[in-house]
């Protein structure tokens, strides 16, 4: 065990959250799981359990090989991994609307494995990267708009573009991120109220063509809106998740129900994922609740803690741009769940079941533990790395 832990290099508090979270997981996971199995006939609670334990070990291997990487690797190799993201989503999209009834356009299938493959989630890492990497490299000049434009925007823009049409809520964090990364990193304010105002425009102009052509993006306007007036109108019909989401609340009390006793979850569609909050509440109750958003806000201590004792402002930036929209998710989800917002589709980090949001959300921890291990790099080592260089050492 002793030699375990020397191999284990970073911010151990972080290390020990994110262990916390995954542990706790396993219950609500097993739990919600009758769902699936009970309505709607897929699999067995314990083979539920056991998926969603092999997915957490896979992303606590991640977690370890990516903290090992140098995070200098991170900067160039995100300028490699953009076109390749960009190839990924417009295969995602080329496969239609629907397999099997499933939104196909967020999706791959991954071969010999069966676990699909949410491309979004990637892009948004790689986009953070990239965007800490152009705002450290420019952070000692100054910033001429047309030139960020062409070499930080528009790489942005296009990636928001091909996830807007599948994932609204998705591009929405992507963009608020992102911004908030500018911000963060000194791109002039009123730049940012220009790049406000073209996206502002972009999505405005996106749905006037989708409502004009309504055979190109079947059915995605009409949730878009149906969602924000039934959130919106006291009198509107209730969302059948969010009806049953607000009952398995009320009926939490203070300590819950108990482990496994949840009434909600065998009516609560995405019970595991994407409403897993409600049925902690109702199985934990008050306390659980809680207990839940401090360890999520104390994750977000320990990010900034380590952004702010990184030794290069890349650092900072890389542990702001990926570890920040993990706690952003999370609180999204359990606004989502208390009806603080409408619904967006956000899974709760390590604790809801699903591939893709685990492995993502492990990755980029690897990446702040990784900046948390570093003692030596410097702006010069990381900024002038060529990525080509990069994936000559890689290879």
């Amino acid at each position: 065990m002793k030699s375990l832990f020397q191999h284990i290099k970073g911010d151990r508090a972080i290390w020990a959250i994110v262990a916390v979270l995954a542990v706790f997981s396993f219950m609500p996971v097993y739990s919600a799981s009758t769902n699936l199995v009970y309505v709607v006939g897929n699999g067995s609670t314990l083979g539920h359990l056991v998926k969603h334990i092999v997915l957490l070990i896979s992303g606590f291997a991640i977690i370890y090989g990516v903290h090992k990487v140098p995070y200098r690797y991170f900067s160039g190799g995100s300028v490699l991994m953009l076109p390749i993201v960009v190839l990924l989503l417009i295969f995602t999209m080329s496969q239609g609307t629907l397999i099997g009834g499933a939104n196909a356009s967020r999706w791959i299938r991954i071969p010999f494995v069966g676990i699909g493959f949410q491309t979004s989630t990637l892009a948004g890492l790689v986009l953070m990267v990239y965007v800490a990497r152009y705002l450290a490299k420019n952070k000692e000049k100054p910033i001429q708009f047309k030139e960020s434009l062409l070499q930080m925007w528009l790489p942005v823009g296009l990636v928001l573009i091909l996830v807007l049409p599948a994932n609204f809520s998705t591009t929405a964090i992507f963009f608020t991120m992102i911004l908030l990364l500018a911000y963060i990193g000194g791109y002039p304010l009123r730049y940012i109220g220009y790049i406000l105002g073209i996206g502002l425009f972009s999505l405005l102009f996106f749905i006037l063509v989708a409502k004009a052509f309504p055979d190109a993006m079947p059915n995605r306007i009409h949730t878009w809106q149906s969602r924000l007036e039934n959130f919106s109108n006291p009198n509107g019909a209730e969302n059948y998740q969010v009806e049953k989401a607000k009952i398995a609340i009320a009926t939490g009390g203070a300590i819950g129900k108990g482990p496994g006793k949840s009434i909600q979850k065998n009516f609560l569609p995405q019970s595991s994922s994407d409403f897993i909050y409600a049925i902690i509440v109702e199985e934990y109750g008050l306390v659980g609740a809680l207990l839940v958003v401090f360890i999520y806000f104390l994750l977000l201590f320990r990010i900034l803690i380590t952004a702010k004792k990184a030794n290069t402002i890349f650092a900072t930036l890389l542990v702001i741009g990926v570890g920040i929209p993990i706690v952003f998710q999370a609180l999204i989800n359990m606004a989502v769940a208390v009806n603080i917002l409408p619904v967006t589709g956000q899974t709760l980090p390590l604790i809801s079941s699903g591939g893709t949001s685990i492995w993502m959300t492990c990755f980029g921890l690897g990446m702040i533990l990784s900046v948390s291990a570093s003692k030596n790099e410097t702006e010069e080592t990381i900024l002038d790395d060529n990525p080509l260089d990069i994936l000559h050492e890689t290879i």
